[in-house]
Protein backbone atom coordinates (compact mmCIF):
# COMPACT_ATOMS: atom_id res chain seq x y z
CA UNK A 1 0.00 0.00 0.00
CA UNK A 2 1.53 3.47 -1.44
CA UNK A 3 1.53 6.43 1.38
CA UNK A 4 -0.73 8.51 -0.90
CA UNK A 5 -3.36 5.37 -0.52
CA UNK A 6 -2.37 5.03 3.24
CA UNK A 7 -3.38 9.06 3.65
CA UNK A 8 -6.07 8.58 1.56
CA UNK A 9 -7.39 5.65 3.60
CA UNK A 10 -7.11 7.44 6.46
CA UNK A 11 -8.80 10.80 5.48
CA UNK A 12 -12.15 8.74 4.49
CA UNK A 13 -12.36 7.00 7.85
CA UNK A 14 -12.08 10.22 9.88
CA UNK A 15 -15.08 11.67 7.51
CA UNK A 16 -16.74 8.76 7.90
CA UNK A 17 -16.46 8.92 11.70
CA UNK A 18 -17.32 12.71 12.03
CA UNK A 19 -20.29 12.57 9.85
CA UNK A 20 -21.71 9.78 12.24
CA UNK A 21 -21.52 12.28 15.25
CA UNK A 22 -23.10 15.60 13.04
CA UNK A 23 -25.77 13.22 12.23
CA UNK A 24 -26.66 12.83 15.81
CA UNK A 25 -26.43 16.52 15.59
CA UNK A 26 -29.28 16.99 13.10
CA UNK A 27 -32.14 16.33 14.96
CA UNK A 28 -34.11 19.53 15.76
CA UNK A 29 -35.35 19.54 19.78
CA UNK A 30 -34.00 16.14 20.72
CA UNK A 31 -34.00 17.36 24.50
CA UNK A 32 -37.70 18.07 24.91
CA UNK A 33 -38.82 15.72 27.95
CA UNK A 34 -41.50 13.06 27.18
CA UNK A 35 -43.06 13.41 30.52
CA UNK A 36 -44.07 17.11 29.53
CA UNK A 37 -44.22 17.62 26.34
CA UNK A 38 -44.85 21.53 26.66
CA UNK A 39 -43.42 24.44 25.95
CA UNK A 40 -43.93 28.55 27.18
CA UNK A 41 -43.63 30.65 23.81
CA UNK A 42 -42.41 34.01 25.35
CA UNK A 43 -44.76 37.12 24.81
CA UNK A 44 -44.99 38.15 20.90
CA UNK A 45 -45.14 42.16 20.52
CA UNK A 46 -46.29 43.95 17.77
CA UNK A 47 -43.66 45.70 15.31
CA UNK A 48 -43.45 49.14 15.65
CA UNK A 49 -43.20 51.21 12.15
CA UNK A 50 -40.38 52.86 11.56
CA UNK A 51 -38.66 55.75 9.00
CA UNK A 52 -38.54 53.88 5.73
CA UNK A 53 -40.83 51.42 6.43
CA UNK A 54 -43.34 50.75 3.00
CA UNK A 55 -46.91 50.65 4.18
CA UNK A 56 -49.65 49.09 2.52
CA UNK A 57 -52.86 51.07 3.27
CA UNK A 58 -56.55 50.63 1.59
CA UNK A 59 -59.42 52.59 2.59
CA UNK A 60 -62.94 51.31 1.58
CA UNK A 61 -66.38 52.81 2.02
CA UNK A 62 -69.56 52.04 0.15
CA UNK A 63 -68.40 53.59 -2.39
CA UNK A 64 -65.13 52.14 -3.37
CA UNK A 65 -64.46 54.75 -5.95
CA UNK A 66 -64.27 57.59 -3.86
CA UNK A 67 -60.94 56.09 -2.11
CA UNK A 68 -59.32 55.17 -5.33
CA UNK A 69 -56.66 58.21 -5.35
CA UNK A 70 -55.44 56.26 -1.95
CA UNK A 71 -55.91 52.95 -2.50
CA UNK A 72 -53.84 53.36 -6.21
CA UNK A 73 -50.63 54.18 -4.41
CA UNK A 74 -50.62 50.59 -2.57
CA UNK A 75 -51.31 48.41 -5.29
CA UNK A 76 -55.14 48.14 -4.93
CA UNK A 77 -57.77 48.56 -7.79
CA UNK A 78 -60.09 52.06 -7.76
CA UNK A 79 -63.32 49.80 -6.89
CA UNK A 80 -61.77 47.34 -4.91
CA UNK A 81 -64.09 45.26 -2.40
CA UNK A 82 -61.52 43.89 -0.72
CA UNK A 83 -58.06 45.14 0.93
CA UNK A 84 -55.33 43.77 -2.03
CA UNK A 85 -51.50 42.45 -1.97
CA UNK A 86 -48.85 44.89 -2.89
CA UNK A 87 -47.94 45.22 -6.59
CA UNK A 88 -44.25 44.12 -6.83
CA UNK A 89 -42.24 45.14 -9.60
CA UNK A 90 -38.67 44.44 -9.95
CA UNK A 91 -38.81 43.55 -6.12
CA UNK A 92 -39.74 46.92 -5.30
CA UNK A 93 -42.99 46.89 -3.04
CA UNK A 94 -45.38 49.89 -3.61
CA UNK A 95 -47.15 51.68 -0.72
CA UNK A 96 -46.86 55.07 1.01
CA UNK A 97 -42.87 55.39 2.34
CA UNK A 98 -42.50 56.75 5.85
CA UNK A 99 -40.27 59.71 5.77
CA UNK A 100 -37.17 60.87 7.60
CA UNK A 101 -39.47 62.34 9.94
CA UNK A 102 -41.71 59.48 10.44
CA UNK A 103 -44.77 60.49 8.34
CA UNK A 104 -46.99 59.65 5.64
CA UNK A 105 -48.52 61.78 3.03
CA UNK A 106 -51.91 60.17 2.15
CA UNK A 107 -54.14 62.08 -0.48
CA UNK A 108 -57.24 63.66 0.84
CA UNK A 109 -55.86 62.81 4.38
CA UNK A 110 -52.66 64.79 4.31
CA UNK A 111 -49.69 64.13 6.32
CA UNK A 112 -50.04 61.92 9.44
CA UNK A 113 -47.22 60.68 11.96
CA UNK A 114 -46.78 56.71 12.35
CA UNK A 115 -43.34 55.91 13.22
CA UNK A 116 -43.23 54.33 16.72
CA UNK A 117 -46.95 52.87 16.31
CA UNK A 118 -48.08 49.20 15.51
CA UNK A 119 -50.06 48.52 12.50
CA UNK A 120 -53.39 48.75 14.52
CA UNK A 121 -52.24 51.94 15.82
CA UNK A 122 -52.30 53.65 12.49
CA UNK A 123 -54.76 52.03 11.51
CA UNK A 124 -57.02 53.84 14.13
CA UNK A 125 -55.16 57.09 13.58
CA UNK A 126 -56.14 56.92 9.60
CA UNK A 127 -59.33 55.83 10.69
CA UNK A 128 -59.96 59.05 12.55
CA UNK A 129 -58.66 61.09 9.52
CA UNK A 130 -60.92 59.13 6.84
CA UNK A 131 -63.70 59.85 9.04
CA UNK A 132 -63.72 63.43 7.69
CA UNK A 133 -64.51 62.76 4.51
CA UNK A 134 -65.98 59.02 4.01
CA UNK A 135 -68.81 57.70 6.06
CA UNK A 136 -67.72 54.44 7.90
CA UNK A 137 -64.58 54.10 6.46
CA UNK A 138 -63.07 50.16 6.69
CA UNK A 139 -59.31 50.86 6.52
CA UNK A 140 -56.34 48.48 6.56
CA UNK A 141 -52.69 48.78 6.98
CA UNK A 142 -50.12 46.63 6.77
CA UNK A 143 -46.15 46.63 6.19
CA UNK A 144 -45.79 46.31 2.67
CA UNK A 145 -41.62 45.56 3.14
CA UNK A 146 -41.56 43.26 6.45
CA UNK A 147 -38.44 41.44 5.04
CA UNK A 148 -35.78 38.61 6.94
CA UNK A 149 -32.55 37.40 4.96
CA UNK A 150 -31.44 33.93 5.95
CA UNK A 151 -27.70 33.08 4.55
CA UNK A 152 -25.59 30.71 5.70
CA UNK A 153 -25.66 26.96 5.29
CA UNK A 154 -29.56 26.69 3.93
CA UNK A 155 -30.96 25.35 0.94
CA UNK A 156 -32.26 28.92 -0.20
CA UNK A 157 -30.03 31.20 0.76
CA UNK A 158 -31.99 35.11 0.22
CA UNK A 159 -34.01 37.82 1.26
CA UNK A 160 -37.44 36.88 2.11
CA UNK A 161 -40.39 39.54 2.37
CA UNK A 162 -42.93 38.11 4.97
CA UNK A 163 -46.41 38.54 3.85
CA UNK A 164 -47.57 39.35 8.01
CA UNK A 165 -45.94 40.57 10.39
CA UNK A 166 -45.43 37.93 13.09
CA UNK A 167 -43.04 35.26 11.79
CA UNK A 168 -40.86 32.83 14.30
CA UNK A 169 -36.89 31.51 13.48
CA UNK A 170 -38.42 28.01 12.44
CA UNK A 171 -40.88 30.09 10.00
CA UNK A 172 -37.70 31.66 8.23
CA UNK A 173 -35.58 28.73 8.40
CA UNK A 174 -38.55 26.93 6.83
CA UNK A 175 -38.90 29.87 3.73
CA UNK A 176 -34.80 29.72 3.26
CA UNK A 177 -35.95 25.26 2.31
CA UNK A 178 -34.20 24.20 5.94
CA UNK A 179 -30.39 23.62 6.98
CA UNK A 180 -27.92 21.81 4.81
CA UNK A 181 -26.55 18.33 6.12
CA UNK A 182 -23.51 20.77 6.86
CA UNK A 183 -25.46 23.45 9.02
CA UNK A 184 -24.37 23.66 12.61
CA UNK A 185 -27.40 23.43 14.27
CA UNK A 186 -26.44 24.55 17.79
CA UNK A 187 -24.78 27.89 16.93
CA UNK A 188 -27.22 29.48 14.66
CA UNK A 189 -26.90 33.77 14.49
CA UNK A 190 -29.80 36.01 14.86
CA UNK A 191 -28.41 39.59 13.73
CA UNK A 192 -30.56 42.58 14.57
CA UNK A 193 -30.51 46.46 14.00
CA UNK A 194 -31.30 47.52 17.63
CA UNK A 195 -31.61 51.77 17.88
CA UNK A 196 -28.51 52.40 15.79
CA UNK A 197 -26.50 49.39 17.14
CA UNK A 198 -26.15 45.79 15.93
CA UNK A 199 -27.40 42.72 18.12
CA UNK A 200 -26.00 39.55 18.18
CA UNK A 201 -27.77 36.57 19.26
CA UNK A 202 -27.35 32.30 19.21
CA UNK A 203 -29.70 29.79 19.41
CA UNK A 204 -29.33 26.18 19.84
CA UNK A 205 -31.80 24.30 17.23
CA UNK A 206 -31.16 21.26 19.18
CA UNK A 207 -32.75 22.59 22.04
CA UNK A 208 -36.52 22.86 22.68
CA UNK A 209 -34.90 25.97 24.88
CA UNK A 210 -35.16 27.72 21.61
CA UNK A 211 -38.94 27.75 22.16
CA UNK A 212 -38.75 30.09 25.09
CA UNK A 213 -36.45 32.51 23.60
CA UNK A 214 -37.50 36.04 23.79
CA UNK A 215 -36.23 36.37 20.20
CA UNK A 216 -38.07 33.36 18.94
CA UNK A 217 -40.44 36.31 17.15
CA UNK A 218 -38.41 37.42 14.38
CA UNK A 219 -38.59 41.49 13.11
CA UNK A 220 -38.52 43.44 10.34
CA UNK A 221 -34.42 43.07 8.94
CA UNK A 222 -33.79 40.51 11.20
CA UNK A 223 -30.88 38.42 9.56
CA UNK A 224 -30.33 34.67 10.37
CA UNK A 225 -26.78 33.14 9.29
CA UNK A 226 -26.33 29.48 9.57
CA UNK A 227 -22.60 28.49 10.23
CA UNK A 228 -21.10 25.59 8.33
CA UNK A 229 -20.03 23.02 10.25
CA UNK A 230 -16.85 21.06 10.44
CA UNK A 231 -18.11 18.13 8.08
CA UNK A 232 -18.23 21.21 5.47
CA UNK A 233 -14.54 21.71 6.22
CA UNK A 234 -13.77 17.81 6.03
CA UNK A 235 -15.29 17.24 2.88
CA UNK A 236 -13.83 19.92 1.27
CA UNK A 237 -10.52 19.01 2.65
CA UNK A 238 -10.66 15.18 1.18
CA UNK A 239 -12.23 16.71 -2.39
CA UNK A 240 -8.98 19.16 -2.34
CA UNK A 241 -6.91 16.26 -1.30
CA UNK A 242 -8.13 13.73 -3.69
CA UNK A 243 -7.49 16.52 -6.29
CA UNK A 244 -3.97 16.76 -5.28
CA UNK A 245 -3.71 13.27 -5.32
CA UNK A 246 -5.14 12.67 -8.97
CA UNK A 247 -3.02 15.49 -10.55
CA UNK A 248 0.07 14.09 -8.88
CA UNK A 249 -0.93 10.63 -10.31
CA UNK A 250 -1.22 11.77 -13.78
CA UNK A 251 2.52 13.48 -13.32
CA UNK A 252 3.87 10.56 -11.93
CA UNK A 253 2.54 8.94 -15.41
CA UNK A 254 3.18 11.29 -17.23
CA UNK A 255 6.81 11.22 -16.00
CA UNK A 256 7.62 7.67 -16.19
CA UNK A 257 6.29 7.32 -20.05
CA UNK A 258 8.43 10.19 -21.04
CA UNK A 259 11.26 8.26 -19.38
CA UNK A 260 10.71 5.28 -20.84
CA UNK A 261 10.56 7.38 -24.47
CA UNK A 262 13.79 8.61 -23.65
Amino acid sequence: MTKNTLCLLTLGLLVGFSSCVSNKKTIYFRDIPTDSPWVNLPAYHEPLIQVDDILHITIQTIDGGTTAAINQLSGAPANAGNPAAPTIGNNVPTGYLVDEEGQVTIPMLGTLKVAGLTTPEARKLISGAASKYFNDPTVQVRFANFKITVIGEVAKPATYTVPNEKITLLDAIGMAGDLTIHGLRENVLLVRDNNGQKEFVRFNLNSYETFESPYFYLKQNDVIYVEPGKSKVASTNVARTQAISIFASAVTIITVIISRLF
